[in-house]
């Protein structure tokens, strides 16, 4: 029998309850004057589109600005347009520049998860310069490549992927949470919150219909995606300066999700990088004035994940079935 102590854990250190943090995805390296928008994606990925407007992730465009809780903190942070500052819009929009002015076109959108698109776009949509049933698979994997050699991140880079999400859904910013009272992050796990409502899987299965990732993509995404809440944690506890509630929750989550991940080390005994990422957080103290100790410890524990994530495909991961979230506990229900 799976314990799962960790997830006692980890509700209790995560501050959830409050709609703000609860959409949030986006990289703060996305440049806005590199941001092509939805609507560019749209022309092709026109059921995903549609997906995407049943969500949260869409609906945090008109909605965060009229909700009370986060006016509270925007006050308390002294942002007068939560549109127009980046302390909210980097999670929690799309920034797009145009003409020298930068404004929020859209909530989390695309490249939101996939990169800012400008580099990249025409080359990924090109089909090498043919139609989509005359490219051979060789042009086809040229073209993958040359697209994520520009800056995408496709589905198949659960790292990177992963890495998006937990840039927010594990705040990045200890003041917006002791000052202004935002939660410190959301109960986000990669599986559960992927295969509900945000779900467009329509690309691999012939767009007819949005099914659940596959058993084998759900083990490798929860893996890796332990993998990165406990890099970002360890990285949340070294940046924390004051022993307040950013502190309190970062050390907590970081704890919990350690132990999870010894959890998962101990079910797949023949995965080296499991055991080296254990290792590796547990050199480091969830301390505060601990940033060098705590930033190595996360560097190691990055670099195995993404070895990790390039050398298996879960198929050989069927000892956590246990531990994986199950249907009733998905993040919402996806629109189509």
């Amino acid at each position: 029998m799976v314990t799962v102590n960790w997830a006692a854990k980890a509700a209790f250190a995560i501050l959830t309850g409050v709609l703000v943090m609860s959409s949030g995805a986006a990289l703060a390296e996305n440049d806005p004057a590199k941001i092509v928008g939805p609507n560019a994606c749209a022309e092709c990925h026109k059921y995903s589109t549609e997906v995407w407007k049943g969500t949260h992730h869409f609906s945090t465009f008109t909605e965060l600005p009229r909700n009370e809780k986060a006016r509270t903190i925007a006050e308390k942070m002294g942002v007068r347009r939560i549109k127009n500052e980046s302390l909210c819009t980097t999670c929690h929009f799309t920034n797009q520049k145009e003409a020298e002015k930068t404004d929020a076109v859209a909530g989390i959108s695309c490249e939101s998860c996939h990169s800012a698109g400008a580099d990249w776009i025409k080359v990924h949509s090109s089909y090498s310069g043919k139609k989509k049933d005359t490219e051979s698979p060789a042009e086809a994997k040229d073209r993958w490549a040359k697209s994520e050699a520009a800056g995408m991140i496709r589905p198949s880079n659960i790292y990177a992927l992963s890495k998006n999400c937990f840039s927010c859904h594990v705040v990045p910013q200890e003041k917006l949470v002791n000052d202004g009272g935002h939660p410190a992050g959301s109960a986000f796990e990669l599986v559960a919150w992927s295969q509900g409502e945000i779900r467009h899987n329509l690309w691999y299965s012939d767009g007819k219909e949005n099914r659940n990732a596959s058993p084998d993509r759900q083990r490798i995404m929860f893996v890796v995606g332990a993998a990165v809440e406990l890099e970002t944690a360890l990285r949340a506890v070294g940046k924390a300066t004051e022993r307040k509630d950013y502190a309190v929750a970062m050390a907590q989550r970081a704890a919990a999700v350690r132990t999870k991940a010894g959890e998962i080390a101990k079910l797949l005994k023949d995965v080296p990088e499991l055991a080296q990422i254990v290792a590796a957080a547990e050199s480091a103290g969830l301390k505060l004035n601990n940033d060098a100790e705590l930033s190595a410890a996360a560097d190691k524990v990055g670099a195995a994940t993404r070895k990790l994530a390039a050398s298996y495909d879960g198929s050989t991961f069927g000892a956590i079935d246990a531990m994986l979230p199950k249907a009733e506990s998905y993040k919402g229900k996806p629109a189509r």
